[in-house]
């Protein structure tokens, strides 16, 4: 279909709170179209995740197709709840926000209830590594990026451009696999 221009950080539509969809406009061809074109779009910027407002739609509307699993997920109007608030921390890095990672801690295990691209009822419990992606994902529909995540922003140690990152960082990942890097 198309690939669309990612929004970057400082571009007001990351920073507002999508709009949630109908089930008429969830089935709809329109919306269909922009599915194909986000997962285009995520594919040729070589991601795992994708939110409508990082291609300039604010709705909610994301997708996730992170290397574990077999099958993507389209996610409309989701509800998060922790299910286990023991934070584990991630450098991540996002397509909004080119050349930069940081270091964040999120909850552990959450469950997603949402509607799919039937506009049918789902629930999915994520941990670990997943429940971080769809943690990053799905903040992007209430306009809070990863950098609003990141502590000790002013004393530098937890943000860092991409290229550092992976000189200096990326091998002091201790007790985590270091294949396991969030880019949305």
């Amino acid at each position: 279909m198309a690939i669309r221009k990612i929004a970057r950080m400082g571009t007001p539509v990351l920073r507002k709170k999508a709009r949630e969809l109908s089930p008429a406009e969830i089935t709809s061809p329109e919306i269909r179209t922009l599915i194909q074109d986000m997962f285009d779009t995520l594919n040729d910027y070589d991601g795992i995740g994708l939110a409508a407002p990082q291609v300039f739609e604010s709705l909610a509307l994301a997708i996730i197709h992170y290397p574990q699993d077999e099958e993507p997920k389209i996610i409309f109007n989701p509800k998060i709840t922790v299910l286990d608030e023991t934070l584990q921390g991630y450098w991540e890095g996002c397509l909004s926000i080119p050349e930069l990672r940081g270091y964040v801690e999120r909850p552990r295990k959450v469950r997603i209830d949402y509607l799919d691209q039937r506009a049918k009822p789902q629930s999915i419990t994520v941990e670990g590594f997943p429940a971080t992606v769809f943690q990053h994902e799905l903040d992007h529909l209430f306009g809070v990026l990863y950098v609003d995540r990141v502590k000790n922003v002013l004393g530098g140690t937890l943000l860092s451009f991409t290229e550092e990152y992976a000189r200096y960082h990326l091998s002091d990942e201790q007790g985590e696999d270091s294949s396991e890097q969030l880019d949305d």
